[in-house]
């Protein structure tokens, strides 16, 4: 990530990016313009382009903030086995995305048109590789189903904590609690017995 560089008060890199973001997710990448994000500041082009290069660097560093804050919670996830570190995994991950929504969700909708997309959909297999495993590892233990495909476990759990970009906001509902229900869902159901 390149350091942060300081423009006008109140206009910073983060700024720009949160500016971005928003517009993306509102409108498309595509449809949006340099113009559009210096517009909604209210900064001119040459100020915007002081803080960034293009378009395609802020859809990267939107991006890989997304993924970061993914494999930190992955890099931190503990536990004296596979399943515990998989709940744990789980848990972080939909807390993540609560914390980080708007870059998730704009993470959600890249499919690979750029370089930048290419490489953000390469760092998704990446983590998904990492929770696939997990799953493997958990069911040698014995603390998962043997009779499922570990990766479309992956998948299906993943999809549930995803889907939360549809709905989750943070006036409706505490994301502790949100975290609870999908672990709680994808280790035991529905069923009371």
């Amino acid at each position: 990530m390149q350091p942060r560089r300081r423009g006008r008060p109140g206009h910073d890199q983060d700024a720009v990016l949160a500016a971005a973001v928003r517009l993306f997710n509102a409108h498309g990448y595509d449809a949006t313009s340099m113009f559009d994000i210096a517009e909604s500041l209210g900064i001119t082009k040459s100020t915007l382009y002081h803080h960034v290069s293009s378009k395609e660097q802020l859809l990267g560093m939107a991006v890989d903030r997304a993924l970061d804050g993914l494999f930190a919670a992955a890099n931190d996830i503990s536990g004296n086995n596979a399943t515990q570190r998989l709940e744990t995994l789980i848990r972080a991950s939909v807390l993540v995305l609560a914390e980080r929504l708007e870059f998730v969700t704009l993470l959600l909708r890249v499919h690979g048109n750029s370089e930048v997309e290419q490489h953000a959909l390469t760092r998704r297999r990446e983590f998904d590789r990492i929770v696939t495993d997990l799953v493997k590892q958990a069911q040698k233990e014995g603390g998962v189903r043997d009779d499922v495909d570990p990766a479309t476990a992956a998948r299906l759990i993943f999809g549930m904590v995803n889907s939360l970009i549809e709905w989750y906001r943070p006036d409706r509902g505490n994301p502790e609690t949100i975290a609870d229900t999908v672990t709680a869902l994808s280790f035991h159901g529905l069923k009371t017995a």
